[in-house]
């Protein structure tokens, strides 16, 4: 009895690790790297730094709410880097127009780009992976189309998007916290959030149910194309400068990375915000330790990796028992 006793007790304290690291791993991950930041990177402890940390993190954010939110449905988005590709061109494109209807125009294209992904996805029944990566491959091409190299962005607006702050916290930090809160809201707190969970759950028991499951996974996607544009926009705004042969390259790594190490289940169902914003925090603070510590960019690339490969198994694991 004794010896069942024992034998019961290891799975069960190796499941409550497991799940402990998958609800807080994200969170001491972080708290890893800044203490090992304060104490070996000079200068880590700067106002300017954390201001560069923190502006450079939040495009990353943005883009990876909209990703939490198509994982939550039992999806992927991989064509969230083309997007951002494609509203930077639109932007430059059409800010002769006026700021504002530039702005507007890119948003468009991100939704557009949006409502083909879930049409694809609702109506034809093809996977999210292979839908989300032919508008990945469409979406970079026509942004090169409609804008072949980098173009200067000299347009007031922007300039102070991408360079203002309040109370010296930058615009780009204040605009990611609010998106950040909306998205938390309307997973936990709307109609569209419950029924989004329920089709990540189970997709056939949402249909049985009643439940809209075509028109929610195409709001899905079109909020995943909304949000890759505004990072996009913003990435314009900071960095004065379109340039769609290289916006957003690999975006959709580091936002799948922050939303699976943020706890949120690649099987769907659930959605972790909290844990996203401090995923794509620690994303990009392993991206800034390698770098300052003069390791090559391909280092940043395989960190990743192997960060989502430790989350995806905690969380197999967590779901076998």
């Amino acid at each position: 009895m004794t010896d069942l006793a024992l034998g019961g007790k290891a799975p069960a304290d190796r499941d409550r690790i497991l799940r402990y690291l998958q609800d807080y791993g994200v969170y001491l991950g972080v708290a890893v790297l800044l203490i090992l930041n304060i104490f070996l990177t000079p200068h880590f402890l700067s106002a300017e730094n954390f201001r560069t940390q923190a502006v450079q993190v939040a495009p990353v954010l943005i883009v990876a709410l909209g990703m939490a939110l198509a994982i939550g449905s039992e999806g992927v988005d991989l064509s969230v880097g083309s997007v951002m590709a494609l509203s930077t061109s639109l932007l430059s494109l059409y800010l002769g127009y006026g700021t504002w209807i530039a702005l507007i125009v890119a948003l468009i294209g991100g939704a557009a780009i949006g409502v083909a992904n879930g049409s694809l996805i609702a109506f034809i029944g093809v996977q999210p992976i292979v839908a989300t990566l032919a508008l990945m491959v469409a979406g970079r091409g026509l942004a090169l189309v409609l804008l072949p190299q980098l173009k200067d962005v000299r347009d007031p607006t922007m300039a102070s998007l991408g360079s203002g702050d309040v109370l010296g916290i930058p615009y780009l930090v204040l605009i990611a916290a609010a998106l950040a809160l909306v998205v938390a809201f309307v997973v936990r707190r709307t109609t569209f959030g419950r029924q989004l969970l329920a089709i990540g759950d189970s997709r056939p028991a949402a249909r049985l149910a009643g439940l809209p499951v075509r028109r929610v996974l195409i709001l899905v996607y079109v909020c995943s194309g909304v949000l890759a544009a505004v990072a996009g926009v913003l990435a314009t705004a900071r960095l004065t400068a379109s340039d769609p042969t290289s916006l957003g390259n690999l975006m959709e790594l580091s936002a799948i990375t922050a939303v699976v190490v943020g706890g949120t289940p690649l099987s769907g169902g659930r959605i972790r915000i909290g844990g996203t914003v401090a995923g794509a925090v620690l994303i990009q603070l392993l991206t800034a330790t390698l770098i300052k510590h003069d390791l090559p960019p391909s280092w940043t690339q395989i960190a990743q990796a192997v960060v989502i490969i430790l989350a995806v198994y905690a969380a197999r694991e967590r779901g076998k028992r």
